[in-house]
């Protein structure tokens, strides 16, 4: 099986070094293409992928066609591979955000296996979270095929279209509040006498311990919080004084931010 890249920008490579890592395609499996040469002909080279000569190439090549471009091009691209899709024998996948199955459809027809996914970057170390929305026409082998190149790469959930915004915020943009969070912690640390270096990695790995026990676990996170917090102790008296902040109240006007700016960038 050939997967197509249409764009190889900086999530389509978190991909594509997903899946070259879960060794979930060969390097000569993988086709991409983008409008400058010059901007994937190297990389390409670098990893040994196979390259096309215009999108309608990569469509014809394809048993899965990845639709990786900004969405002021989607239109055009579309109605360029259209022809290649007709048969309804390819399936697109896009990860393009805002861009419904229906606009899709609209543009290249009724027949055609579509995907809507959206990533986050955490899939270029296939620990990924993607939220995935199918057409009526992907079903059986081909949906299986196209949710396992996500799976390859990390966990995936299927949501409705319309919860594809609140995703976003959870997961698409959470990965640079997280990385807040943990440089916070490192700075307390370097506060204290530790390194930068010692005190990001300290804090790094006790967040990533503490998202698998949350996973892990049957129970809310709060439940988990009282299994550290003993009573009387200093962890109590940390959480008070972050909720005194306003720890969780910033986290959730930030979640609010990210949503009304994506939803405003819609209309």
């Amino acid at each position: 099986m050939n997967i197509g890249f249409i764009g190889v920008g900086g999530m389509a490579q978190a991909i594509i070094a997903g899946l070259l890592q879960a060794k979930a395609f060969l390097p000569e499996d993988i086709i991409v293409h983008s409008r400058r040469q010059e901007n994937y002909a190297p990389y390409a080279k670098q990893h040994g992928l196979m390259t096309a000569a215009s999108n309608a190439d990569v469509a014809t090549q394809s048993d899965l066609v990845v639709l990786a471009v900004t969405p002021n091009v989607v239109p055009d691209v579309l109605r360029e591979i259209k022809p290649q899709l007709a048969d309804g024998q390819t399936t697109l996948i896009s990860i393009v955000a805002g861009l419904s199955l229906a606009t899709m459809g609209d543009i290249v027809g009724t027949k055609v296996p579509i995907l809507r996914t959206l990533p986050n970057v955490n899939v270029e170390i296939r620990a990924g979270m993607t939220a995935v929305a199918a057409n009526s026409q992907l079903t059986g082998g081909k949906l299986t095929s196209a949710l396992g190149v996500f799976g390859a790469i990390g966990t995936t959930t299927q949501l409705a279209e319309d919860q594809f915004g609140i995703f976003s915020a959870l997961a698409g943009s959470s990965p640079a509040y997280i990385d807040l969070f943990i440089d916070s912690l490192s700075r307390a640390g370097v506060k204290y006498g530790l390194t930068k270096a010692q005190a990001t990695q300290i804090a790094a790995q006790a967040t990533l311990g503490s998202a698998k026990m949350v996973l892990k676990s049957d129970k809310i996170p709060f439940a988990l919080i009282d299994q550290v917090a003993s009573p009387g102790g200093s962890t109590v008296a940390g959480l008070l004084a972050m909720e005194e902040a306003g720890l969780m109240t910033s986290v959730v006007k930030g979640i609010d931010a990210t949503v009304a700016k994506d939803q405003a960038g819609r209309h």
